[in-house]
């Protein structure tokens, strides 16, 4: 499937984006700055996935709140019993909050399951198991990634600065859990622009291991 110019400068605004926020994060004279537009910036990445849904429909629609409302509430629990993930806090950079979770981590779940959904829904992979697997261990790769950065730049922190295996352990999970979501709804053949989205996460994140 041949990029559209549409999809072309959609891709465009998201690497523009997320060069800038990398650039302005990792300097002391705007980190403050960048880091205060960290929600806005996933709601204009959530806008560009959306926009770039082929057949729009209230079942794409369905599956985003599906994804946000499941996400959130793992993240409820976990903040609140330490069952899952273990025991963590969120800082102030997510943004608004309720019941102490930011509500853009439910976003966050939802650019992230989609975009690896994505990914695998274009890759030669057949079996929806395998399938599913893969892109649950693609996540908890990514959240590897996130972790440092995440304590660093005050999205959560863990009690006694000690990430725990059971965050890995669980993020596969309910990641497999998520992708399974996303492979009942068996949408139609999407562009690149959502698996663009998910490979800048991870130069992002590893762009910013390394300057900070």
């Amino acid at each position: 499937m041949i990029a559209t110019r549409s999809q072309r400068v959609s891709i465009i605004i998201i690497i523009l984006f997320h060069v800038v926020g990398l650039v302005g994060c990792s300097l002391p004279a705007t980190d403050v700055l960048f880091l205060k537009l960290v929600p806005w910036h996933l709601l204009l990445m959530t806008i560009v996935i959306i926009y770039n849904h082929h057949q729009l429909d209230g079942r794409f629609f369905l599956f985003a709140l599906l994804v946000f409302v499941i996400g959130f509430m793992a993240e409820l629990i976990g903040v609140h019993t330490g069952w899952l993930f273990g025991n963590y806090a969120y800082g102030e950079t997510l943004g608004i909050q309720l019941f102490r979770i930011p509500l853009m981590i439910g976003v966050n779940w939802f650019l992230l399951i989609y975009s690896t959904g994505v990914l695998l829904q274009r890759s030669r992979i057949k079996n929806k198991a395998i399938r599913i697997l893969t892109g649950a261990i693609i996540l908890v790769l990514l959240d590897i990634l996130i972790e440092p950065m995440a304590i660093h730049f005050d999205y959560w922190h863990w009690a006694n600065s000690h990430i725990p295996l059971k965050n890995y352990v669980c993020w596969f999970g309910l990641s497999a859990l998520l992708l399974f979501v996303f492979d009942q709804f068996k949408f139609k053949l999407q562009s690149i622009v959502a698996p663009a989205l998910l490979i800048m996460q991870f130069l992002f994140f590893m762009g910013l291991g390394i300057l900070n």
